[in-house]
């Protein structure tokens, strides 16, 4: 955190001496709304998992496929068939039987059986698909997380940014104030406050494009949480955890291993491979015809009266004998094992390239001195030196832009660390390195 103040007047001129900030005040001049929500990265993970709204879609898409498992085991209801004379009067014929009395009536009763395990093996299809649908849930999260915590570090070092700039506008202003009065009585020339000028104009332009960029995140945040509130999230980050991230301990074939046993899309593919096999042993199953078996009676229409009989009924498999399905099913099986395929080069692809980037970003960031102390002393001298017209304006300007991107290029070089750390945990499927 930065601190400003104000030296003495000073000298001839009466000038007055900005000292640079400190960064180990809090300073409370956030540029945030009044109505602000402190938030860790666990809690914030925890409202993902239980308020976002695409997952709470993708769990209602699991519970559909596990009762379509359910449906698919499910035995067919029995048919019955009832025919009734309503007329109730005897038909008019040549004879009638002796003892023929009462109208006609045929009652049957008929009973679906599948043959060869046909609805177990589809109950085994629909259970697999369920599973898919598991996966497509974890995959999701695993999306989700990703973009929760690369966006919760973000806002964290943007805020951290516009601390410095809130500190830097609020030294430069006073100064600016104090020059403008001192050439009102004539003691400088109007060139310089022009130039202060149009430097505080861009401190200030720099600060709203990056208040821009924090606007719009929390608007993602407040809709991967599902929070209407309105309230700005204040991220809680331990500087000191995000520093001792590291590579140590983890060779990239180490984590490509963890990946290609964790990664929910490899395992959603691997479980569509599986689905395929068994659709497979469906369609094969689907070319032995099912067995009706029935029962009929026949009240006084058939050759005796109360006419009873077993009936069986079987489609004869002569022309189709699912032959077409079957050789469906064999190629799904194929495609879905090239895309298996292909998604495991992805995931190792994936894993290199984020390795590398950790590497490199950790690499700058463990080679650049961090400790912008002696950098907040020199500053302090500079502006004195100004105060006392020592330094001309554009040298004083000059160093004044050099400490303000140091700030900001250091928060820049911390965001891209930890975001290049949670690309790798996203690629490995799991959070390996964590800092919070």
């Amino acid at each position: 955190m930065f601190r400003s103040s104000i030296l003495a007047l000073l000298g001839v001129c009466g000038l007055a001496a900005t000292p640079a900030a400190s960064q180990t005040t809090p300073r409370p001049a956030l540029a945030v709304a009044t109505d602000t929500v402190r938030l860790t990265l666990p809690e914030a993970e925890q409202r993902l998992f239980q308020n976002n709204l695409a997952v709470l879609a993708q769990q209602y898409n699991v519970t559909v496929a596990q009762a379509q498992a359910v449906q698919a085991r499910v035995i067919d209801n029995p048919t019955l068939y009832v025919e009734q004379d309503v007329l109730r009067r005897r038909i008019a014929r040549p004879s009638v039987p002796e003892g023929t009395v009462g109208s006609e009536a045929i009652v049957t009763v008929q009973q679906l059986f599948s043959l060869a395990g046909r609805r177990r093996a589809a109950g085994q299809v629909a259970r697999q698909g369920a599973v898919v649908e598991q996966y497509n849930l974890q995959e999701l999260l695993r999306l989700l997380r990703y973009q929760l915590r690369t966006i919760y570090y973000d806002v964290y070092f943007k805020q951290q940014t516009l601390k410095t700039y809130d500190t830097e506008i609020t030294s430069l202003t006073r100064t600016v104030g104090l020059y403008q009065t001192q050439f009102e009585k004539g003691n400088i020339a109007l060139k310089e406050v022009i130039r202060l000028r149009a430097f505080l104009f861009a401190l200030q332009s720099e600060r709203q494009a990056i208040l821009n960029d924090v606007a719009a995140d929390q608007t993602d945040l407040h809709v991967l949480l599902r929070d209407a509130t309105g309230s700005q999230f204040v991220p809680l980050v331990n500087l000191g955890r995000t520093r001792e991230l590291s590579l140590r301990g983890y060779s990239e074939q180490q984590l490509v291993d963890t990946a290609l046993v964790r990664r929910t899309d490899l395992n959603a593919r691997r479980a569509a491979v599986e689905q395929q096999n068994l659709n497979l042993r469906l369609q094969q199953k689907l070319a032995t015809p099912d067995l009706a078996v029935g029962y009929t009676y026949d009240k006084a229409g058939s050759y005796i009266s109360n006419y009873s009989a077993l009936t069986l009924g079987m489609a004869v498999p002569v022309f189709n004998r699912n032959q077409g399905n079957i050789q469906a099913a064999k190629a799904q099986i194929a495609g879905s094992r090239l895309l298996l395929d292909q998604q495991q080069l992805i995931v190792q692809s994936e894993i290199h390239q984020a390795y590398q980037l950790v590497a490199r970003n950790d690499e700058l960031f463990q080679t650049n001195d961090r400790d912008t102390s002696p950098f907040a002393r020199l500053m302090v001298g500079i502006e004195q030196s100004y105060a006392k017209r020592v330094l001309s304006v554009v040298e004083y300007l000059d160093f004044f832009e050099s400490y303000k991107n140091n700030l900001v290029q250091l928060n820049t070089l911390r965001a891209n660390r930890v975001r290049a750390f949670e690309q790798l945990n996203f690629a490995v499927g799991k959070p390996v390195f964590r800092a919070e």
